[in-house]
């Protein structure tokens, strides 16, 4: 089958998109799983953390639906929806949209760019859900906030989550970001294990200054990526719950992929994230595809010139933790 497609990036954790709308593409369940396992594998000449379908929904302006580089589906990705976004924004020629997810339908719109020349999208990153059985985490109680887990550590204290993909968040010191810590962690609760029979995002936040943190993420499925939309979105709630931010002001969150930014809201007792950040594209591709074999070839590649503008972009925030976290 010959299939088009555009690869992209938010805050470096990259996506091809494939349009099953406007190219009438009809994947079965298998075929999906099979060609993000094909497609994404980082030995070929594409490669990605995923792949972002875009399909018809009845009550929205589109539906997403995301599949990991291992096959596996995600119920939300805020970096691929913010891809998502611009794509269905430009297709419909509006600066506003709908997107469906697994969970729920998310409001998205074009933003004025963080940077000269970058490409910006507010999404919605809801709902927010602190039971346990929501991830889930097996433990005798509701909910976990800012409480131990003997089995993962002494030391840290940890925050669970859904929004709605599980989130284990743990604020930490520079001292505890360096060494195999976050790695051996995640690996544990990510393998057969009786926390987390699903698995779970692992994330170690630094807390910088008043409206900045730093966030690294153990991407279940994925492993360590260069940004995981909700995790900086659900990380960032976690730091206004400990007073380290503030509600409904802009949280600058810094990630090895580059900066986003996060707003919490909070009414009633219920949360909703916007999180905001680049929408950059790579390059638009034609690849031929034989899922039987397991082969793809790559029929054309037309390179976009948006990069080089993110990187001058990353480069200034790679500076920015050099001194605040290596020093």
């Amino acid at each position: 089958m010959q299939i088009k497609l555009i690869k992209g990036h938010g805050s470096g954790n990259d996506f091809l998109i494939i349009d099953e709308i406007s190219n009438g593409y009809a994947f079965t369940e298998k075929e999906r799983a099979d060609l993000a396992k094909l497609l994404c594998n980082r030995q070929s000449e594409l490669g990605a953390d995923g792949i972002l379908f875009v399909m018809q929904s009845e009550n929205a302006d589109a539906r997403m639906r995301v599949f990991n580089a291992d096959g596996s589906e995600a119920s939300m990705c805020g970096n691929g929806l913010r891809l998502v976004a611009r794509y269905v924004c430009e297709q419909l020629g509006r600066s506003k949209a709908v997107i469906e997810t697994m969970k729920a339908n998310l409001k998205v719109s074009k933003q004025m760019e963080l940077e000269k020349d970058i490409h910006t999208y507010q999404v919605e990153i809801s709902p927010v859900l602190f039971e346990l059985k929501a991830l889930p985490l097996n433990l005798n109680k509701p909910t976990l906030y800012n409480e131990r887990i003997e089995e993962l550590s002494e030391d840290l204290r940890f925050t669970a989550l859904a929004v709605p993909n599980p989130h284990l968040i743990a604020i930490v010191e520079t001292e505890q970001l360096q060494g195999d810590l976050q790695n051996q962690l995640s690996e544990k609760v990510n393998g057969p294990n009786e926390l987390f029979p699903d698995g779970v995002n692992v994330s170690f936040v630094k807390h910088l200054q008043p409206g900045n943190i730093y966030v690294r993420t153990y991407e279940r499925g994925v492993g360590f990526t260069n940004a995981c939309g909700t995790a900086m979105s659900a990380s960032t709630l976690v730091t206004c719950l400990h007073g380290l931010n503030t509600f409904e002001e802009v949280v600058n969150v810094f990630n090895n992929g580059g900066r986003v930014q996060c707003v919490v809201h909070q009414n009633e007792g219920k949360y909703t994230i916007d999180l905001i950040g680049n929408a950059t594209y790579l390059y638009h591709a034609t690849v031929n595809v034989d899922l039987e074999q397991g082969a793809f070839t790559v029929s054309s590649k037309m390179e976009l010139m948006e990069q080089s503008s993110y990187e001058k972009f990353q480069s200034e925030t790679q500076r920015y933790l050099k001194t605040e976290i290596k020093g």
